[in-house]
């Protein structure tokens, strides 16, 4: 909580093991995913450990948001985000990847990949926005309200603080009660097979992993962490 949930290699390995034994279990029939207190979803990845910064040398990524996103679009369960506070970078491409997205009125939403010289939701945030309202939030990396969030259709629904954890239950429990093979055929065969662009999802982690490689990239990773403080 705070460094406000940034996906550093622990959180981001313990989370996906979490996932992955959530969509073992039969007993799982929804999952909500969201950040503890009310501050922060996911800021993102963990650029100070990316960078080196506070070690000296840059740490080795281990799932991060592209391999969470995989594991969710693989699970069996509907995954609702509830999206409570900061959502930036690779936390908001985590949510962008859940089944579902509902936010608090106090959620703030960025991709700054570009600053970072990374690629970040390019393949899978145009299927929630549009394609010309995407390259806008990607090319511009600007911060966005709850509000904006939900009038271009990333979210459903906005709550109060206090109550979005109400209201994820609530959806969650009226999902549980829905046939089950019904829901696991809705998602896997005809809604995300149709939408996810699979390849596409597959060339955004592939130009992330030759940008960070690169000089540049590796010189805007270091300096963004100072640059983006306080913004």
């Amino acid at each position: 909580p705070e460094r406000h949930h940034a996906l550093n290699n622990a959180l981001s390995d313990d989370l996906g093991d979490a996932l992955l034994r959530a969509s073992e279990d039969d007993s799982v029939l929804a999952v909500i995913l969201t950040g503890t207190g009310e501050k922060a979803f996911c800021a993102g990845g963990d650029m100070l450990e990316m960078s080196g910064v506070e070690e000296g040398k840059p740490v080795a990524r281990s799932r991060g948001a592209g391999g969470l996103f995989g594991v969710i679009s693989r699970m069996p369960q509907p995954v609702i985000a509830a999206v409570n506070g900061y959502c930036f970078g690779g936390g908001a491409r985590l949510a962008i990847g859940c089944d579902i997205r509902i936010a608090s009125t106090n959620a703030t939403f960025r991709l700054p990949g570009s600053e970072y010289g990374l690629v970040v939701a390019a393949a899978a945030l145009p299927r929630l926005v549009g394609a010309a309202r995407a390259k806008e939030l990607i090319f511009t990396a600007r911060k966005f309200g709850a509000q904006e969030a939900f009038d271009y259709g990333l979210v459903s629904s906005l709550h109060a603080p206090a109550e979005l954890m109400d209201a994820a239950w609530d959806m969650a429990e009226t999902i549980a009660s829905m046939d089950r093979s019904a829901d696991q055929g809705a998602k896997h065969v005809g809604l995300d097979r149709a939408t996810l662009q699979e390849e596409a999802n597959r060339r955004g982690n592939d130009a992330t992993r030759r940008l960070r490689a690169a000089r540049e990239g590796s010189a805007r990773s270091r300096h963004a962490p100072r640059r983006i403080t306080g913004r």
